[in-house]
């Protein structure tokens, strides 16, 4: 950079930077340069002459020689420029990767202790909320299975493992015993009403149908009787009849036989008798025939009684499915409020209200004690 060009030297290098990088900063080389111009062209070479122009011709090229030389330091200039910021780049990473690592070095132990403290408040919070949950249920459950779940929570010590949770751990595990046994005393006398229900239930039906049997067997009975009667009747009554055409019958003959002669009168006499065992053997044939009609009208009775109590045996097995099936519907219906209140609650915890509170308010809202404001089931 120190070489001299004709016209004027190179800006040296210990100054190059800050003259190109100044406003104006080589007006001082191009006044140089420029009062040898204005030397040059108060008197001005014969351009008719060869050394006239020659003369114009080097001028010229000392310009160009000048301008070339400072083009070349301010372009070697920049060029040194643009490789400082890659290597301030460098130093800045280098520096901030080796602090960066002393830094996590020396925070380690703080690290390591933090992590194992929020591994332990995290177990311990894990924990109580495990005892919260022992009161939510995703159906109602049986009498049975919260007496377990009350019998393990007993179980449950809360000692000094609990650490500074040991407070808060006791009052949930109270709070969870409260409302686990509340609910089981609820579901217990539930389960017990609706034994006790299906049991009148039951004993109501059975009685129902034992009076539907007997008062069945007593009309096809009574029934039965009348018409085995009445058969009876008919075949005494015709039975009669015969006999007692057979007994004209054997009269007006004695009669004729005791006109005709007396010594018909044995032979008449045989015929009488054998009339008469004749209308015996008719009067029970037909008593025997009704003895059979009876017993058949009885079986057929009872026949009858018991298809009629397979019938109401098939109606009452109907309808005991109808109020099995009307009782899941109502626990179906009381799961799907049950559901949707528990969503409600678990909200209005989110919007920051306590867990009591927010039961409160949905048991107001669902007994509509609560104006303009209402549950969608």
């Amino acid at each position: 950079m120190s070489a001299n060009t004709e016209l004027a030297a190179v800006p040296p290098a210990e100054t190059a930077l800050a003259v190109y990088s100044k406003p104006n900063g080589l007006d001082p080389w191009l006044d140089q340069v420029r009062a040898k111009v204005d030397e040059f062209k108060k008197v001005l070479p014969d351009l008719k002459t060869r050394k006239g122009r020659e003369a114009y011709a080097s001028m010229a090229h000392s310009i160009a020689k000048s301008k070339t030389a400072l083009e070349a330091v301010g372009k070697e200039i920049s060029a040194k420029q643009k490789e400082i910021p890659k290597l301030i780049d460098a130093e800045r990473k280098r520096v901030w990767d080796t602090l960066e690592a002393w830094q996590k070095e020396v925070r380690k132990p703080l690290d390591d202790w933090q992590a194992a403290e929020d591994a332990r408040v995290d177990k311990h919070n894990d924990a109580i909320q495990q005892i919260k949950d022992l009161a939510i249920f995703e159906a109602a459950p049986t009498s049975g299975h919260l007496a377990n779940i009350i019998a393990d929570l007993e179980l449950l010590e809360i000692g000094d493992s609990w650490e500074e949770f040991l407070a808060e751990a006791a009052q949930v595990k109270d709070q969870t015993l409260i409302k686990l046994r509340a609910l089981h005393t609820e579901r217990a006398r539930y389960e017990a009403e609706q034994a006790e229900l299906i049991r009148l239930r039951a004993e109501a039906e059975a009685q129902a149908q034992r009076d539907r049997d007997a008062q069945i067997a007593r009309e096809a009975e009574e029934r039965t009787r009348r018409e085995a009667e009445q058969r009876a009747q008919a075949e005494r009554e015709a039975a009669a009849r015969r006999e007692q055409e057979l007994l004209d019958q054997a009269a007006a003959a004695q009669r004729a036989a005791e006109q005709a002669a007396r010594d018909a009168e044995a032979q008449a006499e045989r015929q009488r008798l054998q009339l008469e065992q004749q209308a015996e053997q008719a009067r029970l044939a037909a008593e025997q025939r009704a003895e059979q009609e009876r017993q058949a009208a009885a079986k057929r009775a009872e026949q009858a009684a018991e298809q009629a109590r397979a019938d109401e045996r098939r109606r009452a097995d109907a309808a005991a499915a109808e109020i099995v099936r009307q009782q899941q519907a109502r626990e179906a219906d009381l799961e799907h409020k049950k559901q949707i209140n528990r969503a409600a609650l678990e909200a209005f915890i989110e919007g920051g209200m306590t867990e009591e509170c927010a039961k409160q308010a949905i048991t107001l809202i669902a007994q509509r004690k609560i104006p303009a404001i209402s549950i969608s089931y």
